[in-house]
C-alpha cells in the first residue's frame, strides 16, 4: 500500500495522531520530490483531521492549500479531494446553499473524470444538503439513486452511508422508530468494515440518534435499536421502504 491507501485507512480507523505524523512527513517528502499528488493527499488528510476535531476554519484552510497545489499542477484529478472537503465544510458550517452548489460542481468534475464511485458519494452528500434545506422529495430521490447503485454494484464501502441516509430521511419524516432501527444497522455496517464515519456523516448520525432518543425515550430507542441489530442492510430497506 502507498501513502494514500495507508493514510486513508488510518483515518477511517480513527487513528488521528498517526494521520498527522504520516501527512506531515509526506508533505516534506512530496515537496522535495516535486510530487504534487502526494502533497495534495497529505494536505487533504490534515484537513480531514482538523474537521474531525471540530476545527472547520482550519479544515477549510488546509483544503484550500491542497486545492492550490492541485491547480498549480494542472492535473484536474488532484482537485477532487480538496473540492470535496470544501463542500463538506460548507455543509457542516450550515451554509447549505453554497454546499449544494459545491457538491454539484464536484459531481460534474467526477463525471468528467469517469469516477462513478465518487459521483455516488457526492450524490449522497448532495442528498443531505437537500434534506437540510427541507427539500425532502429531492433528498429521497438522491438517496434512492445512491442506494440502488450501491447495492447493484456491490460497493460494500458505501453501505454504512446508505443506511445513514435512510435513518436521516426517516428522522426528517418524523418516523423515529424506523430511524432508531436504521441507526443500529448503520453502526453495525461501520463495524463490519472496521471503520468510523467521516466527520460530517458522524455529525448527521449523532443528530439522528439524539432526535430518536428524545422522541422515543431511552427505553423506546433501545428497543428499536435492538430490532435494528437483527437486520441486514438490504432487508432494512425492504422492511422499511418509503
Amino acid at each position: 500500500m502507498g501513502f494514500s491507501d495507508d493514510v486513508r485507512a488510518a483515518f477511517r480507523r480513527g487513528e488521528t495522531d498517526a494521520v498527522v505524523r504520516m501527512s506531515e512527513a509526506e508533505i516534506d517528502r512530496a515537496r522535495a520530490a516535486g510530487d504534487p499528488s502526494g502533497e495534495v493527499e497529505a494536505r487533504y488528510s490534515l484537513a480531514r483531521v482538523a474537521i474531525r476535531g471540530g476545527d472547520l476554519p482550519g479544515g477549510e484552510v488546509r483544503a484550500q492549500e491542497a486545492l492550490a497545489v492541485a491547480l498549480r499542477s494542472g492535473d484536474r484529478s488532484l482537485e477532487e479531494r480538496p473540492r470535496h472537503v470544501l463542500a463538506a465544510v460548507a455543509r457542516m458550517s450550515g451554509d447549505l446553499t453554497r454546499a449544494r452548489q459545491l457538491y454539484r460542481e464536484s459531481i460534474a468534475l467526477n463525471e468528467a473524470l469517469s469516477q462513478p464511485k465518487l459521483v455516488n458519494s457526492e450524490t449522497h452528500n448532495l442528498g443531505f444538503c437537500e434534506l437540510g434545506l427541507g427539500n425532502l422529495d429531492a433528498a429521497r430521490a438522491l438517496f434512492a439513486a445512491s442506494r440502488e447503485r450501491v447495492f447493484r454494484e456491490g460497493w460494500a464501502e458505501f453501505v454504512p452511508y446508505v443506511c445513514l441516509a435512510g435513518a436521516a430521511l426517516a428522522s426528517a419524516n418524523g418516523d423515529h422508530a424506523r430511524a432508531g432501527r436504521l441507526v443500529a444497522v448503520t453502526d453495525a455496517a461501520f463495524v463490519a468494515l472496521g471503520q468510523v464515519p467521516d466527520p460530517d456523516d458522524a455529525a448527521d448520525l449523532a443528530a439522528v440518534r439524539a432526535a430518536a432518543v428524545e422522541a422515543l425515550g431511552a427505553t423506546g430507542f433501545a428497543a428499536e435499536y435492538a430490532r435494528g441489530q437483527h437486520l441486514e442492510p438490504r432487508a432494512a430497506f425492504v422492511e422499511d421502504a418509503d
